[in-house]
């Protein structure tokens, strides 16, 4: 019996145009997009449809991605594709839980309003950085870094790439130690902050302040966390989880690896672009990769799999 996982991505996914085919052809999606709207005061439709400067703003990006990827998710599920299992990388984790009845999309939305408001309000501007690690293990790069104050590893995406993060100048002195010790590249970000470092632990915790609030339900399918790569089944856990995970790494390559290892063999990335698909080519090439990034998308992997 295959198993199917639904994976979403995060921040850097986005881009203008995604989702508006949805709200065209699909009035679940039109209804999603209009409320979160409604619910931020934000028209969501110029946000995520138009060119403009405030896609690729924290503060607004993270909303932005949630919405158009809950919105091709509802879609999935009103054509009764369903999921046995969730992740999500890094802001994608909100979109996990939602669709394994964890959260409103209500509250999925507009919580992640306020962590990206939080997350880009943390470091002054120009103090942290982050950098991809072509070519090197992540015990290499935890070992080399291990030296340098301020410097960590933020994502574990796949064989051969690591994200490191951090203070600037830490990531820089990281950057050039890497390259010595034999690094393929070293490649500097263009991010608004040093996501997924110890420096977010105070928007994290402000962040389980907002989490507080936010009601949550017994899930209908396991989600996997990026804190531990590890099955969650009991809900009572993921506010202290989210809280964390601003701050600690994103295992998303150990999060694939233990989906297979408990029987998923077919995984279907929900939202623009392809980039976990491309992560999941390096972590394993025998599982099937399907997309859903556009409504032609939709009927494909919906007759191939229901």
């Amino acid at each position: 019996m295959s198993k199917i996982a639904f994976m979403f991505p995060g921040q850097g996914a986005q881009k203008a145009g995604m989702g508006q085919d949805f709200y065209e052809q699909s009035e679940t999606a039109r209804q999603i997009i209009d409320k979160a709207s409604e619910l931020l005061n934000i028209d969501m439709r110029a946000l995520c449809f138009e060119e403009n400067d405030r896609l690729d703003q924290t503060e607004y990006t993270q909303a932005a991605l949630v919405t158009v990827c809950m919105a091709m998710e509802k879609v999935l599920e009103e054509r009764g594709l369903k999921a046995d299992v969730t992740a999500g990388l890094s802001l994608g984790e909100y979109c996990a839980i939602a669709a394994a009845g964890g959260m409103s999309v209500d509250d999925a939305v507009t919580t992640v309003r306020k962590r990206g408001i939080l997350m880009q309000n943390a470091v002054p501007g120009g103090k942290g950085s982050m950098a991809a690690v072509l070519g090197m293990t992540g015990e290499k790069i935890e070992e080399i870094i291990a030296e340098i104050d301020g410097a960590s590893v933020a994502n574990y995406n796949c064989p051969g790439q690591i994200v490191i993060t951090g203070w600037k100048e830490s990531v820089e002195k990281a950057s050039d130690a890497l390259k010595e010790a034999g690094a393929k590249r070293v490649m500097p970000l263009n991010v608004s902050g040093p996501f997924h470092s110890p420096m977010l632990q105070d928007a994290g915790k402000e962040l389980g302040k907002v989490l507080d609030s936010i009601e949550v339900s017994p899930l209908l399918i396991p989600y996997v966390t990026n804190v531990t790569g590890e099955y969650v089944r009991d809900i009572e856990e993921t506010k202290e989880l989210l809280a964390r995970q601003v701050a600690s790494s994103v295992r998303w390559q150990q999060s694939v690896e233990n989906m297979i290892a408990d029987g998923v063999d077919t995984f279907v990335e929900i939202g623009p672009g392809r980039t976990l698909a491309g992560f999941m080519k390096k972590i394993n090439r025998d599982v099937k990769v399907y997309n859903v990034a556009c409504w032609e998308d939709v009927d494909k992997v919906v007759n191939e799999l229901c």
